[in-house]
Parts: C-alpha cells; sequence; structure tokens
C-alpha cells in the first residue's frame, strides 16, 4: 500500500491508472477535470519538464479522496478539499517551489486553498472568476417553442461558428481573437455545436457540447447574439443539445452559469437545471511578501 499523502507525477497513464475511478466517481462535480484530463490523454499530454502539466493525487488508506493538476498556464484544478487538505497541499506545493497564476475549484475549496497559499508564500489572492454548476433533471422544453428547428454545425458554417465563439468569448472576457490559424488550440475546437436556425435557414442562436466523459456531457457555450435575444433561441437551442446528450446515454448533463445573469439562470432551471455548486477562481500571481 502506498503512503498516506499527496503523490505527484507528470505521468498521465499512471495518474489515470490510480485516479481514473476517483475522477469518475462523481461526473458531475468533476466535470473539467474529465474533459481535460481526457482531453490531455487523447491529444498527448504536454511534454515533461518546467512547461509539463503536474497531476496530484491525495491518498488515505489506500483509496484516492481528492486531486488536483496544474497546467503550464500555471493554473490549478482542485477536486473539493477540507481546509486541512488545503493547507497541507498549499504548505507542500509551497515547500517543493511550484508557483501558480491561479486556482479554480468549488467555492469553499478555492477559497480556504487561497487563504493557505497566502499564508504560506504570502500571495495575496484576488478573485477572477465565478460560476455555479447546474445538472440537468427533468428536461423541461420552454412554451411557447419559437419558430425554426436544430441543427448540427458543418464544415460549411465554420466560418460562422468562429465568429460567434469570438463573440461569446469577448462577452465573458476571454480571448477574443479566434481565427483559422487559432481555431485549433482554442477551447471550443473539441466541441460539437448546434445552431437554432429560424424557418428560412437563417442561424439565430448556438450551443456547443463536450464529448461524453464519465457518462458526463457539459453544455457549452450557449450563445446568442445580443440583436436576437429575448426571443427564446437560447432556450430551445440549449433544450436539443441536452436531449441529444441524453439520447446518446449521458447520466450528468451538466453547464455552468453566471448566477450574476438572473435572465440565463432563470431559464436553465425552467428547462430542468437544478443547482449543484458555486464554483471560484482566484489569480494567485500577486508579489510575495518580502
Amino acid at each position: 500500500m502506498r503512503p498516506d499523502g499527496w503523490h505527484l507525477t507528470e505521468d498521465i497513464d499512471d495518474f489515470l491508472a490510480r485516479a481514473g475511478d476517483f475522477l469518475r466517481s462523481r461526473p458531475a462535480l468533476h466535470n473539467t477535470p474529465l474533459t481535460t484530463i481526457e482531453k490531455l490523454r487523447t491529444d498527448g499530454a504536454d511534454a515533461h519538464g518546467a512547461g509539463a502539466t503536474v497531476f496530484g493525487r491525495l491518498e488515505s488508506a489506500g483509496e484516492v479522496r481528492a486531486l488536483f493538476y496544474r497546467r503550464p498556464t500555471g493554473r490549478l484544478t482542485l477536486t473539493a478539499l477540507s481546509p486541512g487538505q488545503a493547507d497541507t497541499l498549499a504548505a507542500e506545493l509551497a515547500g517543493l517551489g511550484h508557483r501558480f497564476s491561479g486556482v479554480t475549484a468549488d467555492h469553499d475549496t478555492a477559497t480556504a486553498f487561497a487563504a493557505a497559499w497566502q499564508r504560506h508564500t504570502g500571495i495575496a489572492p484576488a478573485r477572477d472568476w465565478g460560476a455555479r454548476l447546474y445538472r440537468l433533471g427533468t428536461l423541461t422544453p420552454p412554451l411557447p417553442v419559437p419558430d425554426g428547428r436544430g441543427r448540427v454545425v458543418g464544415e460549411r458554417d465554420h466560418g460562422h461558428l468562429m465568429r460567434w465563439c469570438g463573440e461569446f468569448a469577448a462577452s465573458v472576457g476571454e480571448d477574443p481573437a479566434i481565427d483559422a490559424g487559432s481555431w485549433a488550440r482554442t477551447r471550443f475546437a473539441d466541441k460539437r455545436f448546434t445552431f437554432w436556425e429560424t424557418p428560412d435557414g437563417t442561424p439565430v442562436s448556438m450551443a456547443g457540447s463536450t464529448a461524453m466523459t464519465g457518462g458526463m456531457v457539459r453544455v457549452d457555450p450557449v450563445y446568442t447574439p445580443a440583436r436576437l435575444r429575448g426571443r427564446g433561441y437560447a432556450g430551445a437551442v440549449t433544450v436539443e443539445v441536452s436531449r441529444a446528450a441524453l439520447a446518446a446515454g449521458a447520466t450528468d448533463v451538466v453547464l455552468f452559469a453566471n448566477p450574476a445573469n438572473p435572465t440565463s439562470t432563470a431559464l436553465y432551471q425552467r428547462i430542468g437545471y437544478v443547482p449543484v455548486s458555486d464554483f471560484t477562481g482566484y489569480d494567485l500571481s500577486g508579489a510575495e511578501r518580502v
């Protein structure tokens, strides 16, 4: 039996052999690690060295209790930790000389780690992201359904899709510079997209979804141009991709929404999405104390 505590590795196959069951045990709560780590596995994990992805798992009594990964960007992603576990991890990583651009996790975990990181390094955290996780209960299409239909996006729609993904990225504070040359490196490139079209074939809204991993599909992003909002298109296209996920056999269909946006949160709940947990990100790139 391996000793209790945190075990770090850059070997994704070893990590998944030991932590894969834990990762898949809570598909909704682990949706981001599931999709990110699966993409690393299929595309080839980042190379070893200073820029490699680092994986960590917390073992106790022969069982994996939590995990983390740190991408070459320096962003740390954590599964749920108690305050004590967060403090132990922060102390260990700080002692090993690790530094992070930020941390993302469920709100309590991210906040506990950020506070512990400040205690051990003197780096003050600054909140830079927040969202609420929803999981689909009973899918309930909102009425009335707007005229039109859903259509899976094809190759001929690529220019239109890139433009809308750029507009969506700009609306949520991400890099909007998306073109044919950069598309493959964006977080949108490996998703399946659906347009909602009016009866004359004009796209008016879109929704994307991840490939199913561990029985989970995440709906992301959902976007309607500002001039077309308020007509039911976002609800219609979200129902389309949610129904497709269920038909494909997904046991957990999830999405993130901004709790400060009452329009979108009310819409998702009308469709059948139920709040699960709040997630928070902190910037950890501030100056250390001297």
